[in-house]
């Protein structure tokens, strides 16, 4: 990640929120929302010029779970384990992307391409067990199957 982009970035939107009260979490969230979480450099850069102290900014980071200290995995890969799910075979889905692509709930794959996480409804119980990746909705996934879907990604970032 270029550093003076980051910079530049960070300026504009501190900038946008300099006068206004609450103003540390609206630019973290701007700086989120931009990069998909908080770089480090942008924490520094935050506490920096907006002379609040680095502890203070991460004290607020990690009070609120919505704040990501590190980058998302570029495909983010959710199992819905709401109750329907959960009957109709989530928990061996899940397990199969876990042992496959080793990694566990709410972590990253080593090389950066996928992101697991279980939520508790997708609120698709018609379709059950489902799993998304990104915004895409897979429905009645069956045990040996979720691999498969994902090997699309792969093949599609392989090109």
């Amino acid at each position: 990640m270029d550093a003076t982009k980051i910079k530049e970035d960070i300026e504009k939107i501190i900038n946008k929120w300099k006068d206004k009260n609450g103003s540390l979490i609206m630019v973290l969230h701007e700086i989120q929302d931009k990069y998909g979480y908080v770089p480090e450099e942008a924490a520094i850069h935050v506490s920096e010029k907006s002379k609040i102290s680095l502890s203070r900014i991460y004290g607020v980071m990690t009070f609120y779970n919505l704040f990501k200290l590190k980058a998302p995995g570029k495909h983010k890969i959710s199992v819905c384990m709401g109750t329907a799910c959960y009957l109709k075979g989530a928990p061996d889905i899940l397990n199969e992307i876990k042992t496959t692509l080793k990694v566990e709930e709410g972590q990253i794959t080593e090389d950066g391409l996928f992101q697991l996480e279980m939520v508790r409804c997708l609120g698709c119980c018609g379709l059950a067990p489902v799993m998304t990746i990104n915004e895409k909705v897979f429905g009645k996934v069956k045990k040996g199957e979720a691999m498969g879907i994902i090997s699309n990604y792969l093949k599609e970032i392989q090109k």
